[in-house]
């Protein structure tokens, strides 16, 4: 199948073409992605009604920039897949209204995609590795961005049990949060981490919150707040904005570790999968791989741009999906809140057709 995903689920339009019928990471025809930062630059975050706005603008344009670019006609289409939730409403009905218009144009089927499971299915896009294959589950998967944080165990594609979540701040959020009470600009959690980069590490050491407890929830709120006071009391010179930078990332990706590690023990599983915007932070991939090496498992990631939100992962959760016989009636779909453990499970492989295929050729079922 030749699948177009359209993610609008926030401040960034994105587009892509899977087709099923190719190996590995080829079978990412082409992606494009826009994003709004600029837009919502002045305001200090981002303003749904504007997003929107924006995605109307963007996205059509988009989608025949990605067809040109993957050598395809829109007839060419055998499914389109879109972002039907978690998100901005206004934002996700408009990738859900081209979607639905577009499936009903070409008489193909369509279907909503969670936004969190594109997330996490977004490591099995890529090319298998040489020794271990790609990921298959039983896994467990860190999603980590600024509006989730949660570790799940996937049991099977589709059957998803959660094991902890934040009570209060994402990660990705208390990363935006504590650069703008620094003073950074909008967006605040990459220059962050850009900071932290040049900060010693050590002058500054936060707490791990709810590491010294059982459990494998989240809480980020209270570390924002050591932060504040550290910066309010200090001379505030660059080398002490820098120094707490790295102070406060050592101590979520600290935390993250930890709680991962501990998640991986629940599950009985060896094999971590991480997905989201912040995975793409170069430390916490250090230290989530020296980890798993540690316990002779392995660790496994996107390529840093498939991490923030893309059409690409919205193509292949949806190929999956409409490959197994799912898809949606003529609805239009938002959903701005839902539960993933509420997804239906993914049908075998053998009954669906579809089969995800290594770049050696050989075939794996999609279980």
């Amino acid at each position: 199948m030749r699948v177009l995903g359209i993610e609008t689920s926030c401040d960034e339009t994105g587009v892509a073409v899977y087709d099923t019928a190719l190996a590995g990471a080829a079978g990412l025809r082409a992606q494009a992605v826009y994003s709004q930062v600029a837009l919502h630059a002045e305001y200090g975050g981002v303003v749904p009604e504007l997003a929107s706005r924006d995605h109307v603008r963007k996205l059509l344009p988009l989608i025949r920039q990605t067809l040109a670019e993957a050598g395809l006609a829109v007839a060419d289409l055998d499914g389109v897949a879109y972002t039907a939730g978690p998100g901005l409403v206004g934002a996700l009905l408009v990738g859900a209204g081209v979607a639905r218009s577009l499936a009903w144009a070409l008489d193909v089927p369509a279907l909503g995609v969670h936004h969190m499971e594109g997330h996490l299915l977004a490591p099995l896009i890529e090319d298998p590795d040489p020794v271990h294959g790609r990921p298959e589950p039983p896994f467990v998967a860190l999603l980590v961005s600024g509006g989730h944080t949660q570790l799940v165990a996937v049991d099977a594609i589709g059957s998803y049990r959660l094991l902890g979540e934040t009570l209060d701040d994402a990660a990705g959020e208390a990363f935006d949060k504590t650069a703008k009470l620094m003073g950074l600009p909008y967006p605040g959690g990459p220059q962050l981490a850009a900071l932290a980069e040049q900060g010693a590490p050590g002058v500054y050491r936060f707490p791990r919150p709810m590491t010294n407890r059982p459990g494998l929830d989240f809480s980020f709120s209270g570390l924002k707040t050591q932060v504040l006071l550290a910066w309010r009391d200090s001379d505030q010179g660059g080398q002490t904005r820098a120094d707490i930078a790295r102070g406060f990332e050592d101590a979520v990706v600290e935390t993250l570790a930890i709680k991962c590690e501990r998640a991986l023990d629940a599950a009985g599983s060896e094999v971590l999968v991480v997905a989201g915007g912040v995975g793409a932070n170069r430390r916490l991939r250090t230290r989530l791989q020296a980890m798993a090496a540690a316990r002779g498992g392995r660790v496994c990631f996107p390529r840093p741009e498939l991490c923030t939100d893309n059409g690409a992962m919205i193509a292949f959760a949806g190929a999956l999906r409409l490959a197994a016989g799912q898809h949606d009636d003529a609805a239009v779909r938002a959903v701005p809140r839902w539960d993933m453990a509420t997804l239906a499970p993914l049908a075998p492989a053998r009954d669906s057709g579809l089969e995800i295929r290594d770049s050696q050729e050989h075939s794996k079922p999609a279980r």
